[in-house]
């Protein structure tokens, strides 16, 4: 690990994080609601963050995208963090709950859902692991690696992209990690993570 690494260690992440008053949405409750889990743990290029893959399905907008295990909250989960660890089991066969505790979470997120016109509220919560036994990825999960927060640290690593959709074109922030492209909204979750260290 470089001299200069922003992320020292994942205690180092704890300490950060602990503090941090995250933005939440008041409209929260009164529209759809989605969480995911930003799993971290040490790596040997510092704290490192797990990301999933998602499978191509069609029909899906996020089909083939780079992501956190995470989706919609559903009736019986009782809050949106017992939907994170939900979906984090269903998704890739990890209860974060078990492996590690929640240090907190980040500012809420709103997105356009696949259908309907009221926005959803994304919650992201971010665990740190103990240990972490081998994934078991279902059948909406084409691959699980880690990613080290050191390199989304460096704004040398940095890229940028054109989104298109119809006659509008944008150009968005992205980073090109081992060819796998990390942008929208997870870019924006890791974004608000590596800036509290900045």
């Amino acid at each position: 690990m470089s001299s200069n690494s922003l992320f020292h260690s994942l205690h180092h992440v704890q300490e950060t994080l602990s503090p941090f008053r995250p933005r939440k949405r008041w409209y929260r409750r009164w529209v759809k609601r989605s969480a995911v889990a930003m799993l971290v743990r040490e790596g040997k290029l510092g704290p490192e963050v797990l990301m999933i893959k998602r499978a191509e399905r069609e029909g899906d907008r996020w089909s083939g995208h780079m992501a956190f295990p995470g989706g919609r909250m559903e009736t019986d989960d009782q809050h949106s963090k017992a939907t994170a660890e939900r979906e984090t089991r269903e998704e890739i066969g990890i209860d974060p709950s078990r492996v590690g505790h929640c240090i907190g979470r980040l500012s809420d997120i709103t997105t356009q859902p696949h259908s309907g016109l009221r926005p959803m509220v994304i919650t992201p919560y971010v665990y740190a692991l103990k240990r972490f036994p081998e994934p078991r990825p279902n059948y909406e999960v084409d691959e699980v690696i880690w990613v080290p927060l050191n390199f989304l640290a460096d704004h040398g690593n940095r890229e940028r992209i054109f989104w298109e959709r119809g006659r509008l074109k944008i150009e968005l922030p992205c980073y090109y990690y081992e060819k796998r492209q990390i942008w929208g909204l997870s870019l924006a979750m890791l974004d608000e993570l590596v800036g509290l260290f900045q």
